[in-house]
């Protein structure tokens, strides 16, 4: 018989099969972040009714800021003309580059998790769509990643900038935020982003446009929330 950690007998005394309320899953959770981890990433996973009633399936895919942030890091590349390279590093870029930034990525050199690029080069980067598309990284002006402000794109990145598309089966995954966060700071976040996505509802969808939303830590339990989305 495989014999069990404490750890997870003390994690399995913790776990609720029921629909909880998010302050009492963000307590829990705030319990079970008890892994070597410096500091957990504190995810959703949502479930959305992609049926359209006159056929067809519908795909989210939208970006929303959250109100604190969701405590990532990212590593932000901007490609660029020349003449706005300076522009992009003094507003902290991690990586820029104008042809020989396309050079990398056609050599599929890709150690950055964000792409933004001008309108000017987006003709040049079309070609290297099968490297960056299954990546999720090639730019979408619908997502703010084709700019020719920089500055602003920048900072919405490193802010709270949330990207939301679904699966094929109707899941999003993302991060409300770390457990360093208080509280308050996650209920916040929790109920802007569902709010947020109650006004997406397509008028095509009928009934509920949420079907379930559940909660957890980087490696703790999962709890589903409860009440009428």
């Amino acid at each position: 018989m495989k014999k069990r950690s404490k750890r997870y007998k003390d994690l399995e005394k913790k776990k609720n099969k029921g629909k909880i309320s998010i302050e009492k899953a963000i307590e829990l959770i705030k319990q079970t972040c008890n892994t070597k981890l410096k500091n957990d990433s504190i995810d959703l996973s949502i479930r959305i009714n992609t049926k359209q009633s006159k056929g067809g399936e519908y795909n989210l895919r939208t970006v929303t800021k959250l109100p604190n942030g969701s405590g990532k890091k990212f590593s932000i590349a901007v490609l660029c003309e020349p003449e706005k390279i300076e522009e992009a590093k003094s507003n902290g870029a991690n990586i820029v580059g104008s042809d020989d930034l396309l050079e990398k990525i056609s050599s599929k050199k890709i150690n950055f998790n964000k792409l933004i690029c001008t309108p000017g080069m987006m003709g040049k980067l079309g070609k290297f769509g099968k490297i960056l598309g299954p990546k999720g990284l090639m730019p979408n002006p619908k997502l703010g990643t084709v700019s020719n402000n920089l500055k602003g794109s920048i900072n919405d990145l490193k802010n709270g900038l949330t990207e939301l598309k679904n699966d094929k089966d109707g899941n999003l995954a993302l991060s409300i935020g770390r457990k360093d966060f208080s509280n308050n700071k996650l209920e916040e976040n929790y109920k802007f982003l569902i709010d947020f996505l109650k006004k997406e509802k397509p008028d095509t969808i009928k009934g509920e446009f949420i079907k379930n939303i559940f909660i957890t830590s980087t490696m703790g339990i999962s709890y589903k929330i409860g009440g009428k989305n």
